[in-house]
């Protein structure tokens, strides 16, 4: 467990106490030309990287960074400014240099230290602050190796209230670093998991041949089972690289430890096996049981290194999140916005990015109604994943979506105060923390930040989909879902355009986006899909997205979700008019079509172009969401070359990349490990652990937007523009966003299986309402089977799925029974068989709320899915 970040001031100052400056003396100023290692120091690029404690907010005024110190704190080390990941070389000389003022004035103290336990000090530096800035300066030889030090100004012990500037922070010295060469390993490059024995198996290898080379799959014995020649490529744009492709799908046999050998090199080993991916759905969503916030991690669940005391929860240090304030001037109350999970690897939770997390899950769920690969959600099902509500009766991801969908709900602001029904944008510490930092050991006040349009409608779109979900499990819950969408949507509308400051982003990311459009759209989408009701209908089809392109060639993420409201209403049934209905699938398929050209473009084969552009923060989650595109495009067409696109894609991320990494924690021979967090910060502090397996990271930058990788890859070509190290917060970073694409592409993929041939259909059903009764509180429904195939069935089991609170009260000609929204019919003993081109039918009488009631999206006749006519 991390110490808090008082303990660990304390344990520096106790060190200095008894070591002075701990430092030998130097010998020489260092040279004119000696490396800089604090990164803007200037702050000529606002206030990141540094961090602060026990102060107010940072801000850049005038050129210098600034805050305020209460007074009365007992130590000096109750409050700092600091920066991490500072390299220190032993034996080397440093100068170490800043202005600092304060006012009226105060002893400020910068300690240069090991940043995690027994918290070393290497030196420190003393001055008295007035009014004046001034500069001071101290050179000194540095005892040991460090190449992630933390560098502090002890600000705290003042009688009186104090303003603090600093400006010029500079730490000269060391040696230059070694030019950055990455460990690419073998430069055969492929899918270090694995490949689906009926889906497509390619590679890329890096060469300097221009000619077609021989390659050779060998099985783990080392004998030859398949062999070819390859494809020349030329030189790829995204790496730099002359590559050339193979392709071995021909090869069918499952196996373990399988290579390919291509130019003398031999690739990292790879499993075939229909079974590749199951334990990467549960993997992926497991991390976000790992991010929760407001509960005690239970290490039976997750394992023992991951066990922690809940954070924000309001005991010390925490300040906690069960009675947050509002930012000075933005509000007169204060907000219980307990739960949720930590947004990515900083302790702030974000309305944007948790509702396109949390529609992703709920999505996940959602499909296996509707897609004929998900077998009606078995591997989804309560007591298939490791979270604590197993065994309560509702399925596992909708528990797991719950913890964060309770947190928006929270979020909203309360009727009687101005701007009610709004929903806050984010809640986070007030500056920013250093790495690591356990939750629970977080010291620094939360605040609540100003409603956005943006957020209002994250919470509009994601409880309605929480109100058709949770409908058969949790009625009251679902109700709630329902009533603060709908006035959330209200809010939204009367407010239309409330917009994210792109300047708020101490402590916590701006999140900002001024064009909200679409997440009109998308809420529009979720409430009618949910209700049925005809003004949120003609909302949706009166917005430009809705015939619009919504289907970037850069895939879609928090900032653009108008796709999401589009694959929606695409594969939940609906009522929209036939013509449109087929205008918005076809606008699916052709997106896909435009994926899967790019992908055969690449030549590591992913459906992203390969310009600098199209790597930039968080892109792998953009890779992935186009590939959830071309998975839902094969759900409603089952033409396999939309399968076999999402499959590919995700070789890409799985190690088939320049870099010959997988992006997936624990997934693949060479996967990354030291992902940005402050949660998972062993490659800081041995005493915790690695990201849990499972987990995204960004990938590649080409913008390098953090000081680390700014340095160490300048000139990098776009698909080098990452380094898996805990500094590299915009290559290297995790976030629930990410990983909930992670977690759909993955529940996929395990979904296929062998992704062998795509069986005919065998039958048709025709699906009939004949209309409400009992004041709209019932129905009577009835359902007809055709056998077009050329075999008899003997025996039938008919299996469909309702999208809300529907629930079958009786039922004639079938055995009618029904588990959450799905409905199983089984024949009776007079009609069990049905003869080629023969028939069958049953009905039933059911009630339901009144919200939209469309047919079913997917009938199965023991277990095969019909065509609906």
């Amino acid at each position: 467990m991390t110490p808090s970040r008082r303990r660990l001031l304390l344990a520096a100052a106790t060190t200095l106490a008894l070591t002075g400056a701990g430092a030998g003396a130097a010998h020489a100023d260092p040279p004119p030309d000696a490396p800089e290692q604090i990164d803007n120091g200037d702050f000529s690029a606002g206030v990141s990287p540094w961090f602060s404690f026990g102060t107010g907010a940072l801000a850049v005024t005038d050129g210098q960074l600034c805050t305020t110190v209460a007074g009365g704190l007992a130590n000096p080390w109750d409050a700092g400014i600091g920066q991490d990941g500072v390299p220190l070389i032993a034996g080397a000389e440093y100068t170490l240099g800043f202005a600092v003022s304060a006012t009226p004035g105060a002893a400020v103290k910068a300690v240069l230290q090991l940043g995690s336990a027994p918290y070393t000090t290497y030196a420190a530096v003393d001055a008295t602050a007035t009014g004046t800035l001034q500069r001071v300066e101290q050179t000194f030889t540095v005892p040991d190796d460090d190449p992630s030090a933390q560098l502090i100004f002890q600000v705290g012990g003042s009688a009186q209230a104090q303003t603090i500037c600093l400006d010029d922070v500079s730490l000269r010295g060391g040696e230059p670093p070694e030019p950055y060469e990455p460990d690419t390993g073998p430069r055969v490059r492929v899918n270090q998991v694995g490949y689906l024995p009926g889906g497509p198996k390619n590679a890329t290898v890096v060469t300097e041949a221009t000619e077609a080379l021989p390659w050779q799959l060998r099985n783990a014995a080392g004998a030859v089972v398949a062999s070819g020649t390859t494809t020349a490529r030329g030189v790829d744009a995204a790496s730099g690289q002359n590559v050339q492709t193979v392709d071995f799908s021909s090869y069918r046999t499952p196996g373990t430890g399988l290579t390919l050998t291509v130019d003398g090199e031999t690739s990292h080993p790879f499993d075939i096996s229909g079974a590749l991916y199951d334990q990467l759905r549960s993997d992926s969503l497991q991390f976000f049981y790992a991010q929760r916030s407001g509960i005690a991690i239970d290490g039976d669940l997750i394992g023992d290194e991951y066990a922690r005391p809940a954070g924000h929860l309001g005991l010390a240090p925490n300040q906690g999140d069960t009675n947050v304030p509002c930012q000075p001037g933005v509000c007169d109350y204060s907000l219980d916005v307990r739960g949720g999970w930590y947004d990515a690897g900083d302790h702030g939770k974000y309305v944007v990015n948790g509702g396109i997390a949390t529609y992703q899950l709920l999505n996940t769920f959602e499909r296996t109604k509707t897609a004929a690969t998900a077998n009606g959600g078995a591997e989804l099902a309560d007591s298939t994943l490791r979270v604590p509500e197993r065994d309560n009766g509702v399925p596992d991801i909708l528990d797991e979506a719950r913890w964060e969908l309770e947190f928006l709900l929270r979020m909203q602001v309360p009727a009687g105060k101005p701007l009610a029904g709004m929903v806050h944008h984010k809640i986070h510490d007030q500056n920013w923390t250093g790495l690591p930092l356990s939750p629970q050991d977080d010291p620094q006040p939360r605040e609540l930040h100003p409603p956005s349009t943006a957020a209002t409608l994250n919470l509009a779109a994601t409880a309605a989909q929480c109100a058709r979900l949770f409908a058969p499990y949790d009625a009251a819950f679902a109700t709630r879902c329902g009533t603060a969408a709908k006035t959330a949507y209200a809010a939204a509308k009367a407010h239309p355009a409330v917009y994210a400051s792109p300047t708020d982003g101490t402590g916590g990311g701006a999140y900002d986006d001024s064009n909200v459009t679409d997440e009109f759209y998308w809420a529009a989408a979720e409430l009618y899909l949910t209700t049925g009701a005809q003004n949120y209908l003609a909302d949706l089809t009166a917005s430009p997205h809705h015939t619009g392109n919504v289907f970037d060639a850069r895939g879609f993420g928090w900032q653009s979700v108008a796709a999401l409201g589009r694959l929606d209403l695409a594969t939940v049934p609906n009522g929209l008019p036939a013509a449109d209905l087929a205008r918005v699938r076809a606008s699916v398929t052709a997106a896909a079509d435009t994926y899967l050209a790019e992908l055969r473009r690449q030549a590591y084969g992913l459906p992203m172009p390969g310009d600098a552009n199209s790597y930039f923060w968080g892109g792998n989650s953009n890779v992935i969401n186009n590939a959830v595109v071309l998975a839902t495009a094969f759900d409603l067409t089952r033409n396999p070359v939309y399968r076999d696109g999402a499959v590919q894609a995700m070789d890409y991320i799985l190690g088939r990349n320049a870099l010959n990494i997988s992006y997936v924690t624990g997934w693949g021979e060479h996967a990354a490990q030291n992902q940005h967090s402050r949660i998972f910060g062993h490659q800081l502090d041995p005493n915790l652990p690695r990201p849990p397996a499972g987990s995204l990271a960004g990938g590649p930058n080409a913008a390098l937007q953090d000081p680390f990788v700014a340095q160490l890859l300048a000139g990098c070509e776009p698909m080098f523009c990452y380094v898996d190290d805990i500094n590299s917060y915009s290559t290297n970073e995790v976030a629930i966003n990410w990983n909930s694409a992670l977690a759909w592409i993955s529940s996929f993929l395990a979904d296929q299986g062998d992704a062998g041939a795509v069986p005919a259909t065998t039958c048709t059903a025709r699906y009939s309402n004949y209309g409400a009764w009992q004041g709209g509180t019932g129905f009577t429904g009835q359902l007809t089977i055709q056998n077009t195939g050329a075999t008899a069935v003997n025996g039938w089991s008919v299996r469909f799925a309702f999208t809300g609170d529907q629930r079958v009260r009786e039922a004639w000609l079938a055995k009618v029974t029904q588990s959450g929204a799905t409905v199983t019919a089984r024949n009776e003993s007079y009609n069990a068989k049905i003869a080629p081109g023969g028939t069958v039918t049953f009905g039933f009488n059911a009630t339901t709320g009144g919200g939209a009631n469309p047919r079913p999206g997917l009938v199965t006749v023991n277990g095969a899915a019909c065509s609906l006519t």
